[in-house]
């Protein structure tokens, strides 16, 4: 049975659930990385080895680099339950559409990869793991937000229902929302790019780790620890190339968020914070973001896949118990 019709046992909770999982765990281990690259981000000048110094002075306990974990978990956790479980709900219909046959069409029957989803074209690829991004960056934007600003050092919020109070009193439900085209415009192309990398690397490593099978013989299902090493280090190289394209949309995503009333959109955040601070602004944050987005992105696809892979082989074993 090919992975796509594997992929396709699998519940929209499930798809839910091992989404939340994976995000949660990745956000806490990687938010001193996210508060880092906020910091640099908000004012430009910064450096890293700066940024460290003052959060260290501000408190010697090691937990201040942990500041705004509960919302990026929150943002994250939700966050990558809802894109996973429209990602995957995306790429069933369109492997199963036949008006999308032609951008869409899965492996061949007995293709043996390390994934557990679906296989679609490079530009089904692109697609589905743009619009999915897109509508979840919508739905989890005023979360966005508040962990922005909790996370940097122009806000004193001492809570998510401070921090919300606050917005709504000072800039209206739209203050929510500040930022969104900035967002969207990062998230999308990043996360069409890395669906479309991570596939690709993923078919290409499998060849490699593979051994040549013996005429005749039908090829034996990857280990799964095999399968897990492929998708974590095809995770990292996707997010480390999909990072580096998309870099100067996240930080003029993070002038915009901090302060609404200085940069108004997109393109009058860019000409600010080219003219004060150089070209070199629009590229803050680029080592964090690029180091923290490699890791996150292969944790929580690496533990997405690998939950998703184990539920569908266990669904199959007790069928096949039932047949027997």
């Amino acid at each position: 049975m090919s992975n796509g019709s594997q992929a396709g046992k699998s519940s929209a909770s499930f798809h839910f659930v091992a989404g939340l999982g994976s995000g949660v765990l990745s956000a806490v281990l990687l938010q001193p990385a996210d508060l880092l690259k906020t910091r640099v981000q908000q004012s430009g000048s910064s450096s890293l080895l700066t940024t460290i110094r003052e959060i260290s002075h501000a408190s010697p306990s090691i937990l201040s680099f942990w500041r705004g974990t509960l919302p990026s978990a929150l943002r994250t956790g939700f966050g990558s339950a809802i894109y996973f479980t429209a990602l995957n709900a995306l790429r069933q219909n369109v492997a199963r559409s036949n008006l999308l046959a032609q951008i869409g069409a899965v492996d061949k029957p007995g293709a043996n990869h390390s994934s557990a989803l679906p296989k679609l074209s490079n530009l089904a690829n692109l697609t589905t793991g743009a619009v999915a991004r897109a509508s979840a960056g919508f739905i989890l934007m005023p979360m966005t937000i508040m962990k922005v600003r909790y996370e940097s050092s122009l806000y004193a919020y001492k809570s998510l229902a401070s921090a919300s109070k606050d917005i709504l009193r000072t800039e209206g439900v739209r203050g929510f929302f500040s930022g969104f085209g900035a967002t969207a415009i990062r998230d999308a192309p990043y996360a069409g790019l890395y669906v479309l990398f991570y596939e690709q690397l993923k078919k290409r490593l499998s060849v490699l780790v593979q051994k040549v099978p013996i005429p005749g013989e039908l090829p034996v299902g990857m280990k799964g620890s095999t399968s897990a090493s492929i998708n974590f280090g095809s995770g990292i190289l996707a997010a480390g190339m999909a990072t580096a394209f998309t870099n100067p949309f996240d930080a003029i995503k993070t002038r915009i968020q901090l302060q609404p009333k200085k940069y108004l959109n997109i393109w009058h955040a860019a000409r600010l914070m080219v003219r004060n601070d150089g070209f070199k602004s629009l590229f803050d944050g680029l080592g964090l973001r690029m180091g923290r987005k490699a890791v996150s992105s292969a944790l929580a696809w690496t533990l997405y896949e690998e939950l998703i892979r184990r539920a569908d082989l266990a669904r199959t074993d007790t069928q096949g118990t039932q047949v027997l």
